[in-house]
């Protein structure tokens, strides 16, 4: 499949048919995955391959402990989860709300699921003295996500990058004999789409980027419309 084909076609997949993801198929995958820029090239990233139904189910479980705020706060017209505005929903309103299938189940149903993980004694974070949340680390991990995801959608297979199973990192760490010293970035549940998207909704350029400032002139073909 043509390159840009492939960019505008790989979407977040989240209901697979019953039919398998062989391992030779997935190593393909990885083996492409594995050409994504990191940070000194020093390549952190670990994937932990999981077929069994019990430690899937268990992931999926972890998952929804983020997914019940997560939930929450949308319902409430918040942007679930983000680190400036503190959520406007109480605990008790958190506990009670049920977590949205879609958000956790294809989690313990895909034929497999890819822990993806970094190693942060590899890892540049740059932004780690700043009073905010640190996401440099993520350079050298997530073009390594979404390169499997682009592999896969190649091979006819899809999946989807999850991170509500990371605030309970230290039970998945346990779970799967992960060292402290490295951190989950994604559960990729993984299998053959239900029905393969062809047409995704995003943005125009003239929305997103500007010219010389933040508050520049829109950059995109829109922008002389």
């Amino acid at each position: 499949m043509e390159l840009y084909a492939v960019q505008r076609m790989t979407f977040s997949a989240r209901q697979f048919t019953s039919d398998p993801l062989p391992d030779d198929v997935l190593g393909r995958i990885l083996d492409q995955a594995r050409f994504a820029p990191s940070g000194g090239n020093r390549q952190g990233w670990r994937v932990i391959v999981v077929r069994e139904a019990a430690t899937k189910r268990a992931l999926a479980d972890f998952s929804a402990f983020a997914g019940k705020r997560y939930a929450a706060q949308a319902a409430n017209g918040e942007s679930p989860w983000n680190t400036i505005d503190p959520p406007r929903v109480d605990a008790a309103t958190i506990a009670q709300t049920p977590v949205p299938p879609h958000l956790t189940e294809s989690i313990a149903t895909a034929p497999v699921v890819l822990v993806v993980c970094v190693d942060l004694k590899v890892v540049a974070s740059i932004d780690q003295d700043l009073d905010r949340v640190g996401i440099i680390s993520g350079a050298s991990i997530y073009p390594f996500a979404w390169n499997i995801l682009l592999a896969a959608r190649h091979e006819g297979f899809g999946g989807t990058i999850t991170t509500l199973g990371t605030a309970k990192e230290a039970d998945i760490q346990a779970l799967l004999g992960i060292p402290v010293h490295v951190a989950v970035c994604a559960i990729m549940p993984m299998g053959r789409p239900v029905r393969m998207l062809s047409r995704l909704k995003r943005k125009p350029v003239a929305e997103f980027a500007r010219r010389e400032r933040w508050d520049g002139p829109p950059f995109g073909p829109t922008a002389a419309r």
